[in-house]
């Protein structure tokens, strides 16, 4: 995770703490630091250049598959069109 992000959730947390708690606040946002770093480095995370690039692939993949879901029953319509009427299988007996 980006070092800037942590540094402002650690700066938030430090805001939070009631007026009497802030006189040790150097101790406790290296505290929070190290907590936040060893607690989100654990998390399987991806940044967002990744998963942009993942929902471009599959945004098209989806795209494709809707193309030829339509192209799919396209082919089914015009098959059950030319395909004999009443029963008759074209067999002679």
């Amino acid at each position: 995770m980006d070092p800037f992000r942590i540094d402002e959730i650690a700066r938030r947390l430090l805001e939070s703490l009631p007026p009497a708690l802030r006189s040790v606040q150097q101790d406790l946002e290296s505290n929070f630091r190290a907590v936040l770093r060893a607690t989100l480095g654990k998390l399987d995370l991806v940044t967002r250049e990744e998963f942009d690039a993942q929902a471009k692939v599959l945004e098209r993949t989806r795209a494709k598959a809707d193309a030829l879901e339509a192209r799919v029953a396209e082919l089914e319509r015009a098959l059950s069109a030319s395909a004999p009427r009443g029963g008759d299988t074209g067999a002679a007996r």
